[in-house]
């Protein structure tokens, strides 16, 4: 018996970009899409009533921006959240953060191959947070001196063993587990094994927010 395909509802204003994810998807086997939203607005009242398996989501929309409708979705507060894929521009990465601060799962650039868009929604759909390397480094050097240590937050030194505490590192510089695995000299089953147990020590909930975690603990700074 076949699995059930991954429902997914496409957010964007851009009527030509809607379309174009809906075909991608429409055509591709093991995927469905359960609905299309042109505002933010639409985009959470169709969430909550068709439940998909991921959202993709874009940043600037009318009526409701991208980054609140991604909070109401799978903010902090929200007791059953979504998985959301935002897809942003390189001219937007402050307003990514912002995303990622909201709840996000995962973020693509919107010059990606269908390809890559596909395993993109597939990753997140799994269970796993998807931060493209190249949006990851892109942050880090443009806004990393914004996201300052809070005060009071405790030192991954104080939770981690030193080894996590590599991992970490790499993750917030916007590495893979394929190219941390490479730079550590272990098996990407144990960099899997480190991620997850950083994720349950640090009790965070996925990948996403390491990288936040490693910033405002003052883990890692970026670059000059």
């Amino acid at each position: 018996m076949s699995s059930a395909p991954v429902r997914i509802l496409v957010c964007d204003d851009q009527a030509l970009i809607r379309t174009a994810y809906a075909t991608i998807f429409g055509l591709q086997a093991g995927f469905a899409v359960a609905g299309v939203a042109a505002d933010g607005e639409q985009a959470v009242r169709l969430a909550r009533e068709l439940r998909p398996d991921v959202v993709l989501m874009d940043i600037r929309m009318p009526v409701l921006d991208g980054i609140e409708a991604t909070r109401r979705l799978a903010g902090p507060d929200v007791a059953e959240p979504l998985k959301v894929l935002v897809v942003t521009t390189f001219n937007l990465d402050e307003y990514v953060y912002r995303a990622l601060r909201a709840g996000a799962t995962g973020f693509l650039l919107k010059d990606a191959q269908p390809a890559e868009l596909i395993a993109a929604v597939r990753t997140v759909a799994g269970g796993e947070a998807l931060v493209s390397p190249t949006v990851t480094r892109r942050l880090i050097g443009h806004f990393g001196s914004r996201i300052r240590p809070a005060e009071s937050a405790p030192g991954p030194a104080a939770a981690l063993a030193p080894r996590e505490t590599e991992v970490l590192t790499l993750i917030a510089r916007g590495m893979n587990n394929a190219e941390i695995a490479a730079e550590l000299m272990l098996s990407q089953e144990t960099v899997k094994t480190y991620v997850s147990r950083i994720l349950t020590k640090l009790d965070l909930r996925d990948r996403v927010h390491a990288v936040v975690y490693a910033f405002q603990t003052g883990l890692v700074r970026p670059e000059a």
